[in-house]
């Protein structure tokens, strides 16, 4: 059997392993618009991570993804899942990760828009060229119903690299696009919402169009110059869906090119424990979650219920994350419990597995339960 530690263990070991700040790096953030100073960590948390400069700079854009995606899986997963597409071309090692700087928040706002006709730009005093919109033109009545909105939203992402002189500049841009799998429009007749769906194909030619769009409209800016750009695109799932989407390609285009000459697919799946869908493609794992949830509910039957949402990339599962709200009085009991749901985790699942168990209640979370290959389990129980 697994040994697992509690979190008064594991905050000494931390505590031994802070990053000294006194070894921090300064150097030099030279472009052509301005320079200066920033510092590099020398605390690194593990080669999974690009160091980060600070001060913290955000990019202008904050907060449109939580305005243009469908949901909290989609947000998270369509940030994150760049991060993991840009270290298949820049290497954690070697380049630091700084939020994109380059496109604005009106840039990708106009981006967002339908494509206006010549008499829409009329209506509304625009000229041709403010007409950038990336989507098509909308067909009315039904608007929507046969001209869908493909794009959903632009993230960029900007990588550094450190130079003689304490020098750092930017070598790096990656961009994803979110794509839409669903199309809303309203029913002019009732004014109810519906929808269709888009097939893949449609959402990867769409996106292939507008990805070549991007790419083209991101070498006008002078400060792309010689900079390489990764190029991601992302299908988010519908409304309401309990997974989140993912990326199915990327590409990666030169210093000095403007076209994507090659596109490599990704082979990225997210699966709702328990379901149908999990259950005609990956039963063995299933099984084992199913395992551990029926000893978690015949224990403890005060329980509101246990799911999962697991992470599969190249066929194989990545990443478990299981979800327990629980309905105890006190703490006691919850220590009680969250002892027991780890011991059974340590039984239950594979060595190999990452499992990351979060236990929760009315009033936030209560505990967490995390298991990784050959590592002891770590639990920390919230005050």
């Amino acid at each position: 059997m697994k040994k697992w530690w509690a979190a008064a263990a594991a905050a000494l070991v931390l505590s031994g392993c802070a990053p000294a700040f006194e070894k921090q790096e300064q150097v030099v953030e030279d472009d052509a618009q301005q320079t200066e100073k920033a510092i590099i960590p020398n605390y690194q948390i593990s080669s999974d991570y690009f160091k980060t400069l600070l001060p913290y700079e955000s990019t202008d854009t904050r907060g449109m993804v939580v305005n243009n995606l469908r949901s909290r899986y989609d947000i998270e997963v369509f940030e994150s899942g760049l991060v993991r597409m840009a270290k298949e071309a820049y290497s954690t090692d070697q380049y630091l990760f700084k939020e994109g700087q380059i496109l604005d928040k009106e840039t990708i706002q106009s981006w967002l828009n339908r494509k206006f006709t010549s008499e829409q730009l009329k209506e509304k005093g625009l000229e041709e060229k403010d007409n950038v919109g990336l989507n098509p033109v909308g067909d009315t009545p039904g608007e929507g119903k046969d001209s869908p909105i493909y794009l959903a939203h632009v993230i960029e992402h900007n990588y550094l690299e450190k130079f003689e002189g304490n020098k750092i500049q930017l070598s790096g841009v990656a961009v994803g696009l979110a794509l839409n799998s669903v199309s809303y429009y309203q029913d002019q007749s009732t004014g109810e919402t519906r929808q269709t769906t888009i097939s893949h194909e449609e959402v990867r030619q769409q996106g292939t169009e507008i990805a070549q769009e991007v790419i083209n409209r991101m070498r006008q800016n002078p400060e792309l110059d010689g900079v390489p750009i990764m190029i991601a695109m992302y299908e988010q799932s519908s409304k309401g869906s309990v997974t989140p989407g993912s990326y199915f390609a990327y590409a990666n285009v030169p210093a000095e090119s403007s076209s994507i000459s090659e596109w490599v697919n990704v082979d990225e799946e997210h699966y709702f424990f328990p379901s149908d869908e999990a259950e005609e493609s990956h039963p063995e794992d299933l099984n084992i979650f199913n395992e551990f949830k029926e000893k978690i509910e015949t224990y403890f039957p005060n329980y509101v219920g246990v799911v999962g949402n697991a992470f599969y990339k190249d066929g194989a599962m990545k990443k478990l994350e299981i979800d327990i709200p629980i309905q105890f009085a006190g703490k006691a009991e919850t220590i009680g419990f969250t002892q027991y749901a780890a011991e059974l985790a340590a039984e239950n699942f594979p060595d190999e597995m990452n499992v990351e168990i979060e236990i929760t209640s009315g009033d936030g979370p209560e505990a967490l339960i995390v298991l990784g290959p050959e590592k002891e389990p770590f639990v920390h129980i919230y005050e």
